[in-house]
């Protein structure tokens, strides 16, 4: 009897202990009894039956799958290896729990597949240039269909990240020619509109040079001819008649302009005519005394 009180006690205590579940903030708890659900486990304390009900912890949080890089062939024939990675979380409330263990079988497993057959028959129909310019709508795309074909999973596909599309290296080689040769291209034409903008701006300072050349040549022009007209003016005024007397005045304004000394007669007509363009009035011959 002693041996009873002992054991007894102890069994029920090993029992008891045996039976102690306890779930995390981060997951929920999926109780069966003899294969059959029975209660749903919010996290804290839980006990259940050993051997007789067993708990099954989901988690809740966030979580990411790699879709594993695979060659795929895109439109244009080329050979592209293409990874992605998945991000989803199972919904936390109880029927979003049961369905992510009752209605797919390792669905992070199927996931993964979806995502890689998703992504061939996308990128498929793709050039290997499209599918590099075009990543915002390869992941558009691959996210709508995850959460399609997942969405009696009971989870929720977060975002697709497209990781990397590397053609094969000869492929590459080739592209990254293309690219410098055409970075050279637009280098070069910046330098051909530098270099035609500068004599661009050559020509308009030279435009701008013989124009004031041009008007300083009219300007020019027009001060000879108003002298021209000053001249004329005069010779109508004091020379009509007297084209001798004319000629004589331009010899003496042009001995005049080397300093040179004319001597005039006092009794010719050209000292009076001179005298009276300067303002000056001849001096009369005094008569001589009868």
């Amino acid at each position: 009897m002693i041996y009873i009180y002992i054991f007894v006690p102890l069994a029920i205590l090993i029992i008891f202990l045996a039976g102690i579940r306890i779930v995390r903030p981060t997951h929920r708890g999926l109780i069966e009894t003899l294969g059959k659900y029975t209660k749903f486990a919010q996290p804290g304390f839980h006990w259940v039956i050993p051997i007789i009900q067993k708990i099954y912890r989901v988690n809740t949080t966030e979580q990411m799958v790699n879709a594993e890089p695979q060659v795929i062939i895109t439109n244009d024939n080329l050979n592209a290896t293409v990874d992605a990675q998945v991000y989803f979380k199972v919904k936390a409330d109880e029927e979003h729990v049961k369905s992510s263990q009752y209605n797919a079988q390792n669905y992070k497993y199927q996931i993964v597949n979806l995502a890689r057959t998703t992504l061939r028959n996308i990128i498929g129909t793709l050039s290997l240039k499209s599918a590099n310019s075009e990543r915002g709508r390869i992941n558009t795309d691959l996210h709508q269909t995850l959460e399609i074909e997942t969405r009696n999973w009971g989870i929720e596909i977060m975002r697709t990240e497209l990781k990397e599309i590397d053609p094969p290296k000869d492929v590459q080689e080739t592209m990254n020619k293309v690219v410098k040769a055409e970075n050279e291209k637009i280098a070069a034409v910046d330098f051909a509109t530098a270099a035609e903008t500068t004599a661009d701006g050559i020509k308009r300072a030279e435009i701008k040079k013989a124009e004031g050349i041009r008007q300083a040549k009219i300007l020019e022009a027009e001060g000879e001819a108003q002298a021209i007209k000053l001249v004329n003016l005069a010779a109508e005024k004091y020379f009509i008649g007297n084209a001798q007397v004319l000629r004589r005045l331009q010899a003496t304004e042009t001995a005049l302009k080397n300093n040179a000394k004319i001597v005039v007669p006092s009794n010719t007509e050209l000292i009076n005519v001179i005298g009276e363009m300067a303002g000056i009035v001849p001096i009369e011959k005094k008569k001589p005394a009868e």
